[in-house]
């Protein structure tokens, strides 16, 4: 039946791509605040019928449903951050269920991603709204009595604690982008703080990395590099490819 073809490979199929790919158009088109809330709503039905779709193989559809949800938690409107901060602890909250109530990886590297983008993308992606929104997550999390005795408030809280150093770091940069030494120390802070997001730190240690051959400063760029070689083999060692 319909239900089978669209969880055939996890939901990583054609049939699922296009029934995602419409409900994604709603979220990247200008919709009436009534609207937002229905698709919102619609968006909580197929997350939870189709978990394998988000959590599991391919991260694409994850990453662009984190992507959307995280620009709503930027809107003028109240009421619409709120809703799509409780869509987003929702997605959150389903990843930690879906895994056994041990971790929610997979959601909460995506989001990280996400606000990484959205900075370059977004102006003001860090103010007030958005930090706003954030305090909505934690505090979903916090009052969540289903889960109040495991990891995942602490690991919510530790998620948005990690979006508000990347915002801080980020304007801290724009600062002191003709500063190249302080640059570097920011660069290295936040790097440093994906301790646990390979995928990210990497990124940060390149960007480190190209700063260093600008200045001239080679000596250095070599030893992010290497850090960076480091870092691909540990990985790749944990996932038993080598």
């Amino acid at each position: 039946n319909l239900k089978n073809q669209l969880l055939t490979d996890h939901g990583h199929n054609p049939l699922m791509k296009k029934v995602f790919d419409v409900y994604l158009c709603f979220l990247q088109k200008n919709q009436s605040e009534t609207a937002l809330k229905n698709v919102f709503i619609a968006l909580r039905a197929l997350i939870y019928k189709f978990p394998s779709t988000f959590y599991e193989g391919r991260a694409d559809m994850c990453s662009a449903l984190c992507y959307e949800i995280l620009k709503y938690c930027n809107s003028k409107l109240s009421s619409i951050r709120t809703e799509a901060s409780q869509l987003l602890y929702f997605l959150m909250r389903n990843n930690f269920d879906y895994t056994g109530k041990k971790s929610f990886v997979r959601t909460h590297l995506q989001v990280i991603i996400s606000v990484s983008q959205l900075i370059a993308d977004v102006v003001g992606i860090g103010g007030t709204r958005f930090q706003q929104s954030l305090s909505i997550i934690n505090n979903c999390a916090n009052n969540d009595r289903i889960i109040k005795h495991t990891t995942f408030p602490s690991d919510v809280k530790d998620l948005t604690k990690r979006i508000r150093t990347v915002l801080m770091a980020t304007a801290q940069m724009k600062e002191h982008e003709n500063d190249p030494e302080m640059l570097v120390d920011l660069q290295y802070s936040l790097a440093k703080s994906y301790a646990s997001t390979p995928e990210l730190r990497k990124t940060w240690l390149d960007s480190m990395a190209r700063i260093h051959v600008k200045n001239g400063d080679l000596s250095e760029a070599a030893m992010c590099y290497v850090h960076v070689a480091a870092l691909v083999a540990e990985y790749l060692t944990r996932k038993g490819m080598i």
